[in-house]
């Protein structure tokens, strides 16, 4: 079969390789689809895991093969995937802290050497441990809908991170695919999101997710300053009750720690690389109370309800997808994906496309 191998920093080919094989208890997955991810991007461009690897870990496709043990699935199943599925009974799990579970670490599905998600491949390997996270794609909703939900889980994840209640007013800074989902998660749980991002259209299309104020991000000296009073004035001088940065940036951090009200909450999302530091006052957290937090990865407890709104789509997801390249392009979708333009969102890679 034809896969796209990781083979160092900014080295991505396509390559023959083995269809893999599977076990009694495994599933063979035909993919149809597969979403190109910030972490994915980070490892390939900076290098941070050994080569070689087939990356791509949003994926949705077709049972192709079943093995003996295997129950509930049938051969022609439309499935999305879910790569990584806690134990439920460690230490970490006991602390519903899924993501330092020592087997939700590990990654269930592969299309050959190292395990890493294998959806920039024509097939996956779903080995047993991740099979409870398999989800169902609806016959009314594509397979595109179905590679969406382990990044909606991920930002579900988050917004629960958050203790909000109805009417609260939320800063979500970044309005690419991530921070649009929080746009539309946040105004689903009846919060009045206030998104910023650096181009219009995408300040655009968070209007059409809900938020009630937008607005455009600018080096002038003064930009920061006209949000601030922007945030003043909509909540009355009582500041932010949460700040959500879907963008890694110090400034915006620093700013967002300033914008929230005593006993407020900022949530770093985007913030992945390791030994980044950031200059903070720490009286805003001592004294102030303000809590700084961060969320990674998904919650394998909220499929159910991702599900629900992907499918049911009140957060519809079809509307970030942008762009759709070619498994033998999976380079170019990566550039894409780390350097968006005006018109870029989400990104795919179609193993079946021409």
């Amino acid at each position: 079969m034809r896969a796209v191998v990781y083979r160092g920093a900014n080295d991505l080919r396509l390559e023959t390789v083995p269809v893999p094989r599977i076990g009694p208890g495994e599933l063979l997955v035909k993919v149809a689809v597969c979403g190109v991810c910030p972490t994915d991007i980070k490892k390939i461009h900076y290098g941070t895991v050994p080569p070689p690897r087939i990356f791509g870990h949003e994926t949705a496709g077709i049972i192709a093969r079943i093995g003996a043990r295997v129950r509930g699935f049938k051969i022609g199943d439309r499935v999305a995937l879910h790569h990584h599925v806690p134990c439920l009974e460690c230490h970490a799990c006991r602390h519903h802290a899924f993501a330092q579970c020592a087997q939700y670490k590990r990654t269930g599905i592969t299309a050959g050497f190292e395990p890493a998600g294998g959806g920039y491949a024509e097939y996956v390997r779903v080995m047993p441990f991740v099979l409870p996270g398999v989800v169902r794609i609806p016959a009314r909703n594509d397979l595109l809908e179905g590679a969406m939900l382990e990044p909606v889980n991920t930002v579900l994840k988050a917004v629960k991170r958050l203790a909000l209640l109805p009417g609260d007013v939320v800063l979500v800074a970044g309005q690419g695919p991530i921070g649009l989902m929080f746009t539309r998660l946040l105004v689903l749980k009846g919060v009045q999101v206030v998104a910023t991002d650096l181009l219009r259209p995408r300040l655009r299309l968070a209007r059409k997710f809900g938020a009630k104020w937008i607005w455009q991000v600018s080096g002038e000296p003064t930009n920061a300053e006209r949000l601030e009073k922007l945030v003043n004035r909509i909540t009355r001088g009582r500041r932010l009750d949460a700040a959500v940065l879907a963008v890694p940036s110090d400034a915006v951090l620093r700013q967002a720690q300033m914008l929230v009200r005593g006993a407020g909450q900022v949530l770093l999302f985007s913030h992945t690389r390791r030994g980044d530091v950031a200059a903070l006052d720490l009286a805003t957290i001592c004294v102030d109370e303000k809590d700084l937090i961060g969320s990674y990865s998904a919650d394998f407890l909220l499929q159910d309800e991702v599900a629900r709104l992907v499918f049911s789509r009140k957060l519809d997801v079809r509307r970030l997808i942008t762009h759709q390249f070619p498994l033998q392009e999976t380079g170019a979708a990566v550039e894409l994906a780390a350097h968006p333009t005006t018109e870029s969102l989400k990104i795919v890679v179609l193993p079946e496309g021409e």
